[in-house]
């Protein structure tokens, strides 16, 4: 049997893991399009700020790693996929066949249509390069224009703040962080940051860039103002990698849709990590989620189909993130915008920058967010992921969310007290 990877990211690695202990006998490999060991792109604001060597990214410690495992690393970039033939074309002009074949190809950044885009010196934060350019020029006092404060532009956020550069991020949104958190946690973030020394416009975006003369740029806002920089980041979304699959004939929407087993509609290829429209655990719809949790769970179901396994079925995954934004943690976990005709509990202290949103359906905790308070973080997941019912501990919890912890433990103890007496 003959396995290949098309990815080299967390989703790649961890099938090929999986597979070679699944399957002793067969063949992996990984086909990666850069010229580096498989990374981590969460790692690389560590790289920025010199708290790890570029070796401190590789997802796998150790230059014999892969070789140990009998895992064939491939250093090249998938053209396209003849599914007939059960073959790869690669860029370097070979072909590659397969039997079982998993794609896991990830996403890249969008670049916004905005006039000078393409000038020497803007950066994607996304690549090992990248992260490269970015460091030899983000030098303390320099003057950087972070563009996106989504959940990846915050990441950066705080490597470039660490830096040392005089740092102003602008995002269109009305709040940071708009697919993570409402308007109240987005808007806490951003005085916690403006707090911190960083600008931060909303409801602002970037309509020009030039070259500048004392700066590198001279950029214009959708405000009338101008900015100088030396130096912009743009963080402003990704878009998965399904280009190479055009002419394959395998079923593309959003992302590559996959069933339950995370097959796509070829039942020799699979699909995984940010390039997969996979179940969400919460609506029961298919979407793409770009988290590494959710990669490393895609990657270990595929790889258990692959090698044949029974029951390896996924149930969808929970949408939740987990940020530090210069100190402050926030989370957001299933559904946090909440559910129509549900219930929900608030807990707001804008002078400590505290917050804490529960999301509820009957009785049910479907959704949370939380702003400097992790301690309840992993209690939060638990509730929602295992949709324990919590019966009396809602209508405490909608008086004080700060009680969850209680409502966790009475509500789980109850049931595990009620089975016992099943049995």
């Amino acid at each position: 049997m003959k396995h290949v990877i098309i990815g080299a990211g967390p989703s790649g690695v961890v099938a090929a893991e999986q597979l070679r202990k699944l399957d002793p006998a067969a063949s992996v490999t990984i086909i990666g399009d850069e010229p580096e060991p498989p990374y981590s792109r969460m790692a690389l604001p560590y790289f920025l700020v010199k708290q790890i060597a570029e070796e401190g990214t590789h997802l796998r410690k150790g230059a014999d790693h892969y070789a140990s495992k009998q895992i064939d690393l491939v250093h090249d970039r998938v053209t396209a996929v003849d599914r007939a033939a059960k073959q790869l074309t690669l860029a370097s002009g070979g072909r590659m066949a397969y039997d079982k074949l998993l794609v896991a190809t990830g996403s890249r950044p969008v670049a916004p249509p905005i006039p000078g885009m393409d000038l020497p010196g803007i950066f994607s934060c996304w690549t090992l390069a990248d992260g490269r350019n970015i460091a030899a020029r983000a030098k303390p006092g320099a003057k950087v224009l972070l563009m996106g404060a989504g959940f990846i532009g915050c990441i950066i956020l705080e490597a470039l703040a660490q830096s040392g550069a005089d740092l102003t991020v602008v995002e269109m949104e009305d709040r940071m962080v708009p697919r993570m958190m409402n308007d109240i946690a987005g808007n806490l973030i951003k005085d916690w940051c403006q707090s911190h020394g960083v600008k931060v416009l909303t409801s602002t975006r970037v309509t020009g860039i030039a070259a500048g003369s004392a700066h590198r740029f001279k950029v214009d806002l959708s405000t009338g103002a101008q900015l100088d920089a030396d130096l912009i980041v743009s963080a402003t979304g990704v878009r998965p990698n399904v280009e190479f699959l055009q002419s394959s004939g395998i079923e593309v929407k959003q992302g590559i849709l996959v069933n339950r087993h995370m097959q796509t509609n070829d039942p020799d290829i699979y699909a995984a990590g940010d390039v997969a429209q996979g179940r969400d655990f919460s609506t029961g719809e298919y979407s793409v989620q770009a988290i590494q949790p959710t990669a490393t769970e895609h990657g270990q179901l595929a790889a258990r189909n692959m090698a044949g396994l029974k029951g390896a079925v996924h149930r969808g995954s929970v949408n939740m993130n987990v940020l530090d934004t210069l100190g402050l943690i926030s989370s957001s976990f299933g559904l946090w915008m909440g559910k129509p005709g549900g219930d929900s509990a608030e807990l707001v202290n804008r002078e400590r920058f505290r917050y804490l949103n529960l999301q509820f359906e009957d009785d049910t905790l479907v959704g949370a967010t939380s702003l400097g308070m992790t301690q309840h973080v992993g209690v939060l997941r638990g509730l929602i992921q295992t949709r324990t019912r919590l019966g009396k501990w809602k209508d405490r919890l909608i008086e004080d969310p700060t009680r969850i912890m209680e409502a966790y433990l009475g509500s789980t103890q109850a049931v595990g007290f009620n089975a016992a007496l099943l049995k």
